[in-house]
């Protein structure tokens, strides 16, 4: 399945974004521009992106595209060559979720929901993660078994949404004592991926390695990690090697 379009994040900070349109959409655009550090700018200066909330954008939506300038213009999905979503911030975390125009209305009860999951502390977890860097890479030197021991702190005692301590990552590392070899194993009683629970979903966007029966449906295999082996196989494996392996059958 291909992506209707590409998520990315751009540094907006002393660049120049234009802006045209007045009232309540565009003073909303302007807003969130000015919180992303955006220089909003007219029609005639140089920029790389543009937000038109007028009721006939056309001429000048025709008139950027001219010149290149990639455009967003409110509520005309078919005039956006990029659009905007619908934000969580926990500085440093921030958390998008766009539906490509479609329906700015689910985005925004979707963020809701995520605002109430998302504990306010989780950016604190962030930066202490970064600051410990030079300790995590001195601590597992391989970068597989170092992405493997954040992966399992993440899913136990550094859970991101849980409120953690300030001292919570430091409390980790003298506690840690390298990334064990894990088996996870799941019956699971739908075929529906949405029926996954928070804890198997997480397991398979962490697992190195997918064991399942033949008939465990195409789309749960595919909400584990792009790079995790898939092996099919009758029974759990003996031996599941290093790092984190999740089992899946399905109840009979």
């Amino acid at each position: 399945m291909s992506l209707a379009a590409l998520p990315i994040f751009v540094r907006l900070g002393g660049r120049p974004v234009i802006l045209i349109g007045a009232g309540e959409p565009a003073d909303a655009k302007r807003r969130l521009l000015e919180r992303a550090g955006a220089a909003i700018v007219g029609e005639d200066v140089q920029a790389s992106l543009a937000i038109v909330a007028l009721d006939d954008p056309e001429p000048v939506v025709a008139r950027l595209r001219a010149r290149g300038v990639l455009v967003n213009t409110v509520d005309r999905p078919d005039l956006c060559d990029f659009t905007l979503p619908a934000i969580v911030d926990r500085d440093p975390l921030l958390v998008a979720i766009g539906t490509g125009g479609v329906s700015a209305g689910l985005a925004a009860a979707l963020r809701q929901r995520l605002e109430t999951l998302l504990p306010a502390g989780v950016g604190r977890l962030a930066r202490a993660l970064e600051a410990a860097k030079p300790r995590i890479r001195a601590r597992w030197p391989d970068l597989g078994d170092r992405r493997r021991a954040v992966g399992a702190a993440l899913s136990g005692p550094l859970d991101p949404l849980a409120d953690q301590g300030d001292d919570a990552v430091a409390r980790w590392l003298e506690d840690a004592v390298g990334a064990k070899p894990v088996l996870l194993r799941f019956t699971l009683t739908s075929p529906d991926p949405d029926d996954l629970s928070l804890r198997q979903a997480r397991a398979l966007a962490q697992a190195d390695r997918v064991f399942h029966r033949r008939d465990v449906p195409s789309a749960i295999l595919d909400r584990a990690r792009a790079d995790a082996v898939r092996i099919a196989c009758d029974s759990a494996p003996a031996d599941p090697g290093s790092g984190i392996a999740v089992d899946l059958e399905m109840a009979r």
